[in-house]
């Protein structure tokens, strides 16, 4: 049985014939951050909860800090913090109210809860407004205060599902120096998210989800170099002629067109290579022998948004087409 961190073989979800999950594996070693990354529909959520014990699987087994996920849902539900992708927070009592309650929850003593509720606060920069009326918070204050939440009892394993979708920039910042902080104290974090710099920034592995299975593994940098060494970008003079550059260019570095990103609004194209400046001048020189004038070319090394695009054949805000709209559980899990 596995001792730390959280382990999945083989989970399958179905929701009619819709099936959500296709035979799940991934694992993540104690203290670390893995991010789940995947387009809407791709089975993050789903796979959120199921180990956070919200849904049961149809087939497959989990564990979470040695766990049986589906056999001991109590003992998991004791040792985790969940942050899902919607406020569960009551509109009706102070920031620091809430906080007390869900310590209170959580077995905390009075006093005990009020003192980490007061260093939580202080954390997310929300001391100021600890105590007025969660009604009068805005959306970035209110997920920095259900993230605070779910740290009142600290987990040993954080589930994160998309905790920034909606924040502002400055927000997102925050939160992300909150996650690696805990990173930093040895909790250990799986995050779901859709903002490719998201996983940049804060997973040490990666494990790319679509269409219900895990379709690839390992550090930013390793699927990185699964595209190529570097991308050339380029916009054109005359975006009419961006099928035509294309068209070029994917013969020059004989590379199929579904690895480039070519935008015919933006007169825009993309395309992995090899080959570091030296590409650039095998670019110009494809082009200019037909004649396709360029605007700007550079060269840069391929970002998270190339290595989904390539190995799915579409970007990663684009939904799996047969998902149907499925209803998620809005409530956070507190340890106990």
């Amino acid at each position: 049985m596995p001792q730390s961190g959280v382990v999945v073989e083989g989970l399958v979800k179905r929701f009619g014939s819709f099936e959500a999950l296709r035979g799940v594996d991934f694992a993540v070693a104690e203290g670390t951050v893995v991010g789940l990354l995947g387009p809407n529909g791709a089975g993050k959520t789903t796979t959120i909860n199921i180990l956070t014990t919200l849904l049961p699987a149809d087939s497959g087994r989990a564990w979470v800090a040695g766990y049986d996920v589906e056999r001991q849902p109590q003992l998991v539900r004791s040792v985790i913090g969940l942050t899902g992708q919607y406020s569960a927070v009551d509109e009706d009592l102070t920031g620091r109210e809430n906080l007390v309650l869900v310590g209170r929850l959580g077995r905390l003593g009075k006093s005990a809860a009020r003192e980490r509720a007061g260093e939580l606060l202080d954390v997310f920069d929300l001391t100021e407004a600890g105590d007025r009326l969660l009604r009068t918070y805005s959306g970035g204050m209110r997920r920095r205060l259900d993230l605070a939440a779910s740290l009142m009892v600290a987990p040993q394993v954080l589930f994160l599902d998309e905790p920034t979708t909606g924040l502002d920039p400055r927000s997102r910042l925050q939160l992300w120096e909150v996650i690696g902080g805990l990173r930093s104290v040895g909790t250990t974090i799986v995050l779901t998210t859709q903002y490719m710099e998201e996983a940049d920034q804060l997973a040490d592995r990666i494990s790319v989800i679509d269409g219900g299975r895990i379709i690839a593994e390992g550090t930013a940098d390793e699927l990185k170099t699964r595209v190529g060494g570097n991308v050339v970008h380029l916009t054109l003079c005359d975006r009419t002629a961006t099928s035509k550059a294309a068209d070029l260019l994917a013969r020059a570095f004989a590379v199929a067109h579904g690895e480039l990103v070519v935008d015919d609004d933006l007169g825009t194209v993309q395309v992995p290579v090899a080959e570091g400046s030296a590409a650039l001048v095998e670019a110009v020189r494809a082009l200019d022998g037909e004649g396709v004038e360029v605007a700007d070319l550079g060269l840069r090394r391929p970002s998270l948004d190339d290595v989904f695009l390539c190995l799915t054949g579409h970007i990663a805000d684009e939904p799996r087409p047969d998902a149907p709209m499925l209803r998620r559980p809005r409530s956070s899990m507190r340890g106990r």
